[in-house]
């Protein structure tokens, strides 16, 4: 069972696909430290040998990864948000922060309370 930055990567999944469950490590990084270290990325976790998984975790754990880099995150939006920018507002306000459209689309981010359907104008009633 290979355990890094305190996850457990999944034993049934092939290694560069397994090592995304790992929060700060994507397909990219993955691949590249798998690449850098020599290690097949088509390998299971459970058929590494014992010096290959301390390799791996060391490499690993010098990224910021997990719980630090969560923190890291947050501790930037926070400061947005203190600094009163207009992307703190967004993020205080639950909105797209990056200039998406907001008329049609952020369904989700903006809750699917506004859905209307029809164009808005009541038909008019014949008499």
């Amino acid at each position: 069972m290979l355990r890094i930055s305190g996850v457990t990567v999944p034993e049934n999944k092939r290694l560069h696909i397994g090592l995304t469950s790992i929060y700060g490590v994507g397909h990219p990084r993955a691949l590249m430290t798998l690449k850098q270290l020599g290690i097949d990325a088509e390998k299971r976790p459970k058929d590494l040998s014992p010096k290959e998984e301390a390799l791996l975790r060391e490499t690993i754990e010098k990224f910021t990864v997990e719980g630090e880099l969560r923190r890291q995150i947050s501790g930037n939006i926070r400061r947005l948000r203190d600094i009163k920018s207009y992307r703190g507002g967004r993020h205080t306000k639950h909105l797209p922060v990056r200039g998406q459209r907001t008329k049609t689309n952020s369904r989700t981010s903006r809750g699917n309370v506004r859905k209307t359907m029809t164009s808005g104008r009541r038909k008019l009633e014949k008499t």
